[in-house]
């Protein structure tokens, strides 16, 4: 209801209950001294009668002379005019008993009462007001109403006066008289009421014209009181009120935009893998978003590379002047110098990112801005090395503003952190795929298709490749002795040392442990044996200084050589040609390079067909011996799972898997070798209260046969051991050529409920292919990460990324070569969740092998 309609209806029903009131009032009043009247008339009027009687009978009326009397009383009664008062008289029993029956009209129930009673009555019914007297004898009566006694009722006086038309005739000229009065007064009333509903309608226009005008945050700052004396004090303050609860909105309202914006901000995560590479246009467009809901003219971010390099990255929403750029460089100093956490960085690199805008700072955008430089800083870095970032607002001019513009940073933060650390790792990951991490050569990997290529490239130039084969020699004692960073500070001085020695297109890359090869392209024997003679040379020069006190560690390498395609027809055979003329080198006598003849390629051209024999007959006569190496859960110190690692007997004597695999896969019964260890183990293990994962090393050339498919599911099934505890290992000895059909079957072991680990991850250039594609349930990081981890922060921060990655995609993470207890902390430091090596328990042959895990 409005509060005009409000002030109308209750004026209206105040006037009706006033009238109403007044009119009951009055009429009330005037019946009440109308009674009065009418009441004292007839006590006069009875009197008289009464005194009038008396006088007649004290002279000694006749008995005609009563009955007269009477009789005209009664007719002037009868008789009377309508309106005029009336009286009568009745005779009591005792009267009529002395003197007999009169004609005389009906008593009534009033005068009957009173004749009975002896007490006066009286009554206002139909429009007659009537009163009753009783006459009583008195002493001076018994004279002639010797029958009765004193006190005794002798009579009635009865008098009638009519009231109505005397009532309505004085309502009547009252109301006529006061109704220019009542008009008058109801005019003043409608006056009144449109007056008081005009000045509260100007005050609550005006509270709505104030309250309309907010249409966004920035409006609370317009708000203010109208100075209108028109007003009402009430509203006035209601309004005040108002204005005073704008003003505390101010200081704890956000602006819807800025919360769409940091909203949206999380929709940045979003990250492609072209925001990576083009991770610096990206953040420039951030600020781009940033100006759609608040002014900030530049943005900031400090990355740590080590203890005395920082990087800042500053981007420019508007294009600055040589001023503006070393202000903000001063501002972004101070800021680090202020944080104890930091101090003063000896060396800052500074990167400007500004746009190509015709716009300039202007000077006093320039001042503004140093005053107005917001920076948020972190502990030690965890992501992207990122530790503070900082923007340059207005908006920092509010408080509730600057407490969201935190909140915007840290998100921020996050996100040019989360782009800059994928960029980064991205980058390392790259390069890590094709190097090896402690020497920086080339990696094994690399290695076969470099080697690979040249092989193909000296086919269509009928040109001939020389591969040399180095393994050091007494490596070991330099480990056992010095421990494995000297080792391997000693394996980076060697490979230094050779690489400096060989020619500008020669291939050096280190194959594992101690052992290196190097790709001579377009290279024969003689100019081969040369350079091995340069690089016997200078793997001699190489000295360490084991010891404060100058103690040094020499070496000397041991060479084996061999030339495509004089000594082999493809890759494979070239380099176990070269592994064997490198152990004739070493039984030799070591550091020298051995030369093969005519007899030596016979003879090792036999040694491989005989290996083939011999690995061959092993597996037709099921001599594959499962090991287990035990996998430590990190959560909970448990055994968590076992590896099943093969060995195969030949002519007596236990090979080692890489002795053999190669061999099968050439000759073709690596399937049937998988499917007899997984066979062998799990019967072995059934047999055992062993209840964690299984993991089988799968070859992917045996995973894209489809009978080895039926095989494995027949073997594991009549195992009666469940599908959901068997991991299966994708290994990339060979690049599978149909990744079609690799995915058909583990997408058929999936279904089934058998896991799946990626293993070596790092080491190849497929891993990433391979994670993208598959649906991996473990990563086992390759264990030269693992290994080099406490002496190498590009290593500890390689595992870092490879753990957030497989966080990120929901896959748990296993670490190799866990060979200590520094190592193993460490990998609970990363939150990694299995751990694997010769710590934690060497493969045996037993299934129970709890007693060997390492909990510490």
């Amino acid at each position: 209801m409005k509060i005009r309609s409000f002030i109308l209806a209750t004026s209206v029903a105040v006037g009706i209950v006033f009238l109403g009131g007044s009119w009951w009032a009055i009429s009330r009043g005037f019946d009440e001294a109308f009674s009065e009247h009418a009441r004292n008339q007839a006590d006069d009027v009875a009197a008289l009668t009464f005194s009038a009687m008396y006088e007649i009978m004290s002279r000694g009326w006749t008995r005609e002379e009563a009955e007269r009397f009477l009789a005209g009383i009664h007719r002037n009664a009868a008789d009377g005019e309508s309106g005029r008062l009336k009286v009568m008289i009745f005779r009591a029993p005792a009267v009529v008993e002395r003197y007999g029956e009169i004609d005389q009209p009906d008593p009534g129930r009033l005068a009957r009462h009173t004749l009975d009673t002896g007490e006066e009555a009286e009554s206002a019914e139909l429009g007659v007001f009537r009163r009753t007297f009783p006459l009583k004898a008195e002493t001076r009566c018994l004279a002639c109403h010797d029958n009765a006694q004193v006190g005794e009722v002798l009579g009635a006086i009865e008098v009638r006066q009519p009231f109505e038309q005397v009532l309505w005739n004085v309502r009547s000229g009252f109301y006529l008289s006061a109704l220019p009065s009542l008009l008058l007064g109801m005019l003043v009333a409608i006056g009144a009421v449109w007056w008081v509903s005009r000045r509260i309608e100007r005050s609550v226009d005006e509270v709505e014209r104030s309250l309309d005008s907010i249409n966004s945050f920035s409006d609370l700052r317009q708000l203010s009181v109208n100075n209108d004396h028109h007003t009402f004090a009430e509203f006035h303050h209601m309004h005040g009120s108002i204005v005073a609860l704008a003003t505390k909105l101010r200081s704890i309202a956000v602006d819807k935009d800025i919360l769409l914006f940091e909203i949206g901000l999380l929709e940045k995560f979003v990250i492609t893998s072209e925001v990576i590479r083009d991770w610096r246009v990206y953040v420039g467009r951030l600020l781009e978003d940033i100006n759609t809901v608040i002014e900030a003219h530049v943005l900031f971010s400090v990355f740590q590379i080590d203890d005395e390099l920082f990087d800042i990255e500053i981007f420019w929403y508007v294009r600055p002047d040589d001023t503006a750029r070393r202000q903000i460089e001063q501002s972004i100093r101070e800021a680090l110098h202020a944080d104890e956490r930091f101090g003063e960085p000896a060396t800052l690199n500074i990167h400007h990112h500004a746009p190509e805008s015709t716009r300039v700072l202007s000077p006093d955008e320039q001042d503004a801005m140093v005053l107005r430089i917001k920076s948020f800083f972190v502990d030690r870095p965890r992501i992207g090395s990122i530790v503070g970032i900082g923007v340059q607002s207005d908006a920092l001019a509010d408080h509730t503003h600057s407490l969201v513009l935190d909140s915007i940073l840290s998100t921020l933060l996050n996100v040019v952190g989360s782009i800059k650390a994928i960029h980064k790792y991205t980058r390392d990951l790259e390069y890590y795929a094709t190097r090896d991490p402690l020497t920086d050569l080339y990696n094994q990997r690399v290695f076969w298709e470099l080697l690979g290529y040249e092989i193909g490239r000296s086919n269509r130039h009928e040109a001939k490749c020389t591969l040399l084969l180095l393994d050091l020699d007494n490596f070991k004692l330099i480990n056992d002795h010095y421990g494995h960073a000297t080792g391997d500070r000693f394996l980076q001085r060697f490979a230094e040392a050779v690489d400096n020695s060989l020619r500008g297109g020669d291939i050096l890359a280190r194959y594992g442990g101690d052992e290196f090869v190097i790709v001579l392209p377009e290279t024969d024997m003689e100019q081969g044996y040369a350079i091995a003679q340069r690089v016997l040379a200078a793997a001699k020069s190489v000295a360490l200084d084991a010891t404060p006190g100058g103690e040094q560690i020499r070496g000397s390498v041991s060479i084996g050589l061999a030339v495509y395609p004089d000594h082999a027809a493809d890759a494979k055979d070239l380099f176990l040609f070269a592994d064997n003329m490198m152990y004739r080198a070493k039984a030799e006598g070591k550091e020298r390079v051995s030369l093969p003849s005519t007899e030596d390629v016979m003879a090792v051209f036999r040694d491989v067909s005989e290996m083939g024999v011999a690995v061959l007959a092993a597996v037709n006569e099921r001599r594959v011996i499962p090991y287990f190496q035990p996998i430590l859960g990190l959560d909970g110190n448990r055994l968590a799972a076992v590896e099943v690692l093969s060995r195969l007997e030949v002519n007596g004597e236990l090979m080692r898997a890489d002795q053999f695999i190669e061999i099968a896969e050439k000759i073709g019964i690596i399937h049937r070798l998988d499917t007899i260890v997984i066979e062998a183990a799990l019967a072995k293990i059934k047999d055992t209260d062993f209840d964690g994962y299984i993991f089988f090393n799968l070859s992917p050339r045996a995973l894209v046969l489809a009978e080895f498919a039926r095989t494995l599911r027949t073997v594991v099934k009549e195992s009666g051991i469940s599908p959901e505890r068997i991991v299966f290992e994708i290994t990339e000895r060979d690049t599978v050529k149909n990744l079609s059909l690799l995915e058909r079957f583990i997408t058929d072991l999936k279904s089934e409920g058998f896991g799946l680990a990626i293993d070596d991850f790092g080491s190849g250039f497929s891993s990433f292919h391979y994670l993208r594609r598959f649906p991996f349930d473990f990563l086992k990081i390759e264990g030269d990460f693992i290994a080099n981890m406490l002496h190498s922060e590009r290593d500890r921060v390689f595992v870092q990324s490879i753990t957030s990655l497989a966080k990120a995609l929901n896959i748990r993470v296993v670490a190799e070569f866990v060979e200590s207890a520094e190592v193993l902390e460490v990998l609970r430091e990363l939150n990694i969740d299995f751990a694997q090596g010769y710590y934690i328990g060497r493969p045996e042959r037993a299934v129970a092998i709890s007693d060997a895990v390492r909990t510490s």
